[in-house]
């Protein structure tokens, strides 16, 4: 098999020879720096004589003391950051590593042995596909930074935030797989894999149509924010339609709720988050619940029908009354509309 050590030093692009106290001379900043920056990229700071570190960890740790300089630029500012950028890296190369491993094995006989000759290969075609990659990366950040961009400058505009205080009034929404924990007990990992892409794609595809965003996916669940509150509800029926309309795939459930929330790290926090939570929680396969400030700015915003439904204890905020996010003129299936206002099972 191929050295551990090379497949390291090829995929950082040049080899590992200075120690962390080393670096920490070399690029000018503290102990304390690094461990805090090291830390914050998920990684744990290797022992005092250890050769880690490569030159472009010289260079990217140089770049960070630059920004230190910058008045508007603190540490913690600066870790944040690199907290961010851990995390999102992190699993953008666990995703990729394990497409190309994927990629790799139906190329390989089933009684073949992994050879040193083809992790080799495998190392060099990475190699040569990592500049578009990277520059995908970037042009991909450039994009999402402009948008985060309008959408502040949008915010700002209508008195609908505060963005120094990150606070915005959005419409918050979960779409939760029905009974996932089951179907994914019958399924072996690429079948598994193959579910949780088809979901996360055809989800994101209908918060990014009505101009959302995507704060997070949890395997089999997903947390969007739209501004605009048609736009929320047309993303909600489109994603619970998108299931309806394929018997193969699973039902799903949706809840969503508007008002002041707390934007905090790419994150959002507050009431009406965990009120979407918990209504997606209690809706039936196929249902989208929606909170009584949702439907009340959805009166005139489109051929939209919010249904009252019983009020219902939701755990940590009292007695509340969902409302059923229907197009109008649906036709009404007597039996599925008595369900929807019964508790959901889990």
């Amino acid at each position: 098999m191929a050295d551990p050590q090379d497949i390291e030093e090829t995929l950082l692009g040049g080899p590992v020879r200075y120690t962390r106290e080393e670096i920490e001379v070399l690029a000018g900043v503290t102990e304390d720096q690094a461990r805090r920056i090291w830390q914050a990229l998920g990684f744990p700071a290797p022992a005092g004589d250890e050769r880690a570190f490569t030159d472009g960890d010289v260079a990217a740790l140089g770049e960070i003391r630059e920004l230190l300089g910058n008045d508007l630029i603190d540490e913690d500012m600066v870790v944040q950051l690199v907290r961010a950028v851990g995390q999102t890296m992190g699993r953008l190369a666990s995703w990729l590593s394990d497409v190309w491993l994927r990629r790799l094995s139906e190329q390989i006989p089933p009684d073949e042995p992994v050879t040193e000759d083809i992790v080799t290969a495998a190392l060099a075609a990475t190699e040569e596909l990592r500049p578009a990659f990277e520059r995908l990366l970037l042009h991909g950040w450039r994009r999402q930074l402009a948008a985060a961009g309008m959408r502040a400058a949008a915010s700002t505009a209508t008195a609908s935030a505060d963005p120094a205080a990150g606070v915005a009034n959005l419409a918050v929404g979960f779409a939760d797989v029905v009974s996932f924990t089951r179907l994914s007990r019958r399924m072996d990992g690429d079948a598994l894999a193959a579910f949780i892409e088809r979901f996360e794609s055809a989800t994101t595809e209908a918060v990014a149509d009505q101009g959302g965003r995507v704060v997070k996916t949890l395997g089999d669940e997903i947390l969007f924010v739209v501004s605009d509150p048609a736009a929320a509800a047309e993303t909600g029926l489109r994603i619970s339609e998108r299931f309806e309309a394929d018997p193969d795939f699973p039902r799903v459930r949706v809840g969503m709720a508007y008002g002041e929330v707390i934007m905090r790290l790419g994150d959002v926090f507050g009431t009406p988050v965990n009120l979407a939570a918990r209504l997606t929680a209690t809706a039936y396969p196929g249902a989208v619940l929606v909170d009584g400030a949702l439907a009340a700015a959805l009166n005139d915003a489109g051929p939209y029908d919010t249904s009252s439904l019983r009020p219902r204890p939701l755990q940590g905020l009292g007695r509340v009354r969902p409302r059923l996010l229907r197009r109008p003129h649906r036709p009404d299936h007597t039996p599925g509309s008595l369900r929807l206002d019964k508790p959901a099972r889990h």
